[in-house]
């Protein structure tokens, strides 16, 4: 076994695989770039080595700086943890001609799944099922239109390095393939470096499924069931879980073993994930196809490790050190159901625009119980993976997720519950989070029957996200609290009338003593809230819910059940002079256009004097490795071009002014 191991990652992932080091006693070393000297990892570690500026370009994707910090330490692994190095071939063959070694698949492997045209070929021997499409990358538009025509819309094409939700667009027709060809290759080119692009067959009501595979250097190979996917935006995964509520024993076995023969035919082992595409409209299971191989440790292990009892972190550290598996394929059991949601620094409510900035309160959901432990007394689990800590800062260089949030529980129904009960509790002050969009997928009826499909996103939400729906007994609970509230901070008696506004519907609350009746009827009701707290429990009927407080100017901002409530509380003797107060006038915005949030702008389509219509791009901005079009909202000419190609611009900076 080794005695310390270097950690050549950050965050979240760099914070969960020192855990388990430490657990099994091994020493740990963490690095960090500039932008990350105070980062949680960095203190949890034993050691600690800078290796580089604030850009990964410069740090963690510099190899060489990251074997000299393991020499200069004497760490004798590396554990690549995701993303960054994990799956360079390059990398791998660096740390075994360097006399380390790495903890993943051999680099054989890694680039022989890394290659997206070169993985499906392999998978076609193997007798592995794979979607129809062009076997060689694409060198044009032309030829992309060609072979697409060949092929049959809809398409997808895809960065053929790539992974992640990187570098990926989907065309119906030739107009979209066109519009997007190019940028497809500037994303594949700017996240890996290849800018070579694949196509083939979209497939539609597609379920994105995939099976965890764990190898040791003995030849055992074994799959660790399968995990949904399925509830992405823009390619990116938003929500796990384990198992999947489509798949059965069946589909699972044929679906492993198919995985299996792939892993075997690349001389695989560690850990490891096929990814399937899956038809939804095919009841029999049978209509699942080879996606791609992740040759590394995936985000959403987490759910694995729930259901099985393993840690698969610990698995991949035994594994490097030559032991066997300690278990077979007949061994492997899944118990009860899991669910993992990733929370994100992005705006839901303003396009998932990217977030970043001090976290001025971090406060997780209470969780309990490490990795890999077993789940035995039926009790809901919740288990917390973060990297972030209260003070810290989202940085604009690296991916914007704060934090992983795990449920487990014996039953898909209370798994999922527990998750909207966590999202509640999770409080995040500073950047803008995405806790109400899942919260909200949670609480949906199409997500709570199993109806799940890689567009779940899209056609339940094609205007955007406004916050769940909360029903009238919520907003009825929320009126009285919100009057008791109110009640606390003035000090006063509670025996008053109060007139309540939630959004724009009103509510007549009347409170004598310890009775609270809300529009004539009286509430059940309880809380423990006290001035100055930011959240408190709500006890409504049978439900317990934690409601989130921020007190404003004419009442609070009530943010619970995957919604935010601004809530105006007044006594009804004021309220009726409130109507004859006069809203002041929204600035117009129309003519400015502004930075959205920090960025590098990338592309600058008009200069000054140039006519635009509304809808035309006019600047691109790059934001945590994905691009944002801007566009004219009216139809105008332009008066002033604030900023140049290649520079830095911070939100609501001012980038072109229309006359």
């Amino acid at each position: 076994m080794f005695g310390k191991i270097l950690i050549a990652n950050r965050g979240e992932i760099a914070c969960r695989i020192i855990r388990t080091a430490r657990r099994i006693g091994i020493a740990t070393v963490a690095v960090y770039s500039d932008a990350d000297v105070r980062a949680p990892h960095v203190a949890l570690a034993d050691e600690a080595v800078r290796i580089g500026p604030a850009a990964a370009s410069e740090s963690y994707l510099d190899a060489d700086r990251i074997l000299a910090a393991a020499r200069a330490t004497g760490a004798t692994a590396i554990h690549p943890g995701y993303g960054f190095l994990s799956e360079r071939a390059s990398f791998a063959t660096a740390c075994a001609d360097a006399g380390i070694t790495f903890i993943g698949p051999p680099p054989q492997a890694i680039a022989a799944m890394g290659d997206k045209i070169a993985s499906k070929e392999l998978a076609r021997a193997a007798r592995v099922n794979v979607v129809p499409g062009h076997p060689a990358a694409i060198e044009s538009v032309a030829e992309a239109a060609a072979v697409a025509a060949g092929i049959g819309y809809p398409i997808m094409m895809k960065a053929s390095a790539g992974g992640g939700g990187k570098g990926m667009r989907l065309a119906h027709d030739e107009a979209e393939l066109r519009a997007g060809f190019d940028a497809t290759r500037r994303e594949a080119l700017a996240s890996f470096g290849d800018d070579r692009v694949l196509i083939e067959r979209f497939i539609e009501h597609p379920r994105h499924i995939e099976i965890q595979l764990l190898g040791d250097r003995h030849g055992n190979i074994v799959y660790l069931g399968e995990r949904e996917c399925s509830i992405q935006r823009r390619h990116q995964k938003v929500v796990e879980e384990a198992p999947s509520p489509f798949v059965t024993p069946a589909m699972r076995r044929a679906m492993g073993e198919q995985a299996v023969a792939l892993a075997r035919a690349v001389g695989y082992h560690s850990a490891g994930t096929v990814e399937l595409i899956v038809s939804g409209a095919d009841p029999s299971g049978e209509s699942f196809y080879f996606l791609e191989m992740n040759t590394r440790l995936q985000v959403e292990h987490p759910v694995t490790e729930a259901v099985t009892g393993l840690d698969l972190v610990e698995q991949m550290i035994r594994i490097a050190a030559g032991e066997p598996l300690g278990f077979s394929q007949a061994d492997v059991r899944l118990n009860g159901w899991a669910v993992e949601t990733r929370v994100y620094a992005e705006d839901p409510y303003r396009e998932f625009l990217p977030s970043t900035g001090r976290l001025v309160r971090y406060r997780p959901p209470p969780a309990a119980r490490a990795a890999g432990s077993a789940h035995t007394d039926g009790a809901a689990v919740t288990r917390i993976d973060g990297g972030v800590a209260e003070g810290g800062e989202v940085s604009r260089f690296y991916d914007p997720m704060i934090a992983k949030l795990i449920t487990w529980a014996p039953t898909r129904e209370a798994a999922v519950a527990a998750q909207v009960d966590a999202l509640d509790a999770f409080v995040i002050e500073g950047p803008a989070t995405n806790i109400d969009f899942l919260s909200a997928l949670m609480q949906h009826p199409r997500f709570r029957g199993g109806d799940l499909s890689t567009g779940f996103i899209a056609e339940e939400y094609p205007r955007g996200f406004s916050g769940a729906p909360a029903d009238a007994s919520l907003l009825h609970g929320l009126a009285g609290l919100a009057a008791l509230m109110a009640v606390a901070h003035e000090r006063t008696s509670a025996e008053q009338d109060w007139a309540v506004r939630i959004g724009a519907q009103d509510f007549d609350v009347i409170l004598s003593g310890q009775s609270v009746t809300v529009n004539g009827d009286t509430l059940a009701l309880s809380h423990d809230y006290a001035p100055g707290t930011v959240a408190c429990r709500l006890r409504l009927g049978d439900e317990t819910l934690v409601v989130q407080v921020t007190r404003t100017r004419t009442g609070f901002l009530l943010h619970t059940r995957g919604a935010r409530h601004a809530v105006r509380v007044l006594p009804q003797r004021i309220a009726g002079y409130a109507r004859h107060l006069i809203a002041p006038a929204a600035a117009d915005r129309t003519r400015a256009i502004t930075a959205p949030m920090p960025g590098l702008l990338v592309r600058l389509d008009v200069a000054a004097g140039d006519e635009v219509i509304a809808g035309q791009a006019l600047v691109v901005i790059e934001a945590m490795k994905m691009e944002n079009v801007l566009r004219a909202e009216t139809d105008g000419k332009v008066a002033a071009v604030c900023v140049s190609t290649g520079e830095s611009v911070t939100v609501d900076q001012v980038l072109i002014e229309l006359a």
